[in-house]
């Protein structure tokens, strides 16, 4: 019910913007996160909106160069990445709360998964 599409190879400094379209279901009333995965790490928390888009969250490791966003007439979240680096390249998902309008960090507050799309960053 979540695809996450947009990544690609990029080299660093470049930008992406990636997509999490929903279907089946509206996540309009939902906080809603993007996580990443990096080859042989733990899926770890990038970004979250709460269901209004009034606010937003974001790790340490991307503040100032992720924007999180949503788009409720589309019932897609965007996240905008500028200044790529190489540490960037995972696989990213995005993840939808049913119980929640708010923002969340914590993985077992989503119920909803994407697939995951792979963003590449070169050096």
């Amino acid at each position: 019910q979540l695809q996450a599409s947009g990544g690609g190879v990029v080299q660093a400094g470049g930008s992406l913007r990636l997509s999490c379209a929903a279907s089946g279901r509206s996540f309009n009333r939902s906080g809603m996160g993007w996580f990443r995965q990096a080859p042989g790490r733990e899926r770890s928390f990038v970004a979250t909106i709460n269901w209004i888009g009034s606010s937003t969250f974001y790790a340490d490791s991307v503040k100032g160069r992720f924007t999180i966003s949503r788009d409720s007439a589309k019932n897609t979240v965007y996240l905008q990445m500028s200044s790529l680096k190489p540490e960037d390249t995972a696989v990213y998902f995005c993840a939808g709360r049913t119980v929640g309008v708010g923002l969340a960090i914590r993985q077992d507050l989503y119920t909803y998964w994407g697939q995951g799309t792979l963003v590449t960053v070169s050096s």
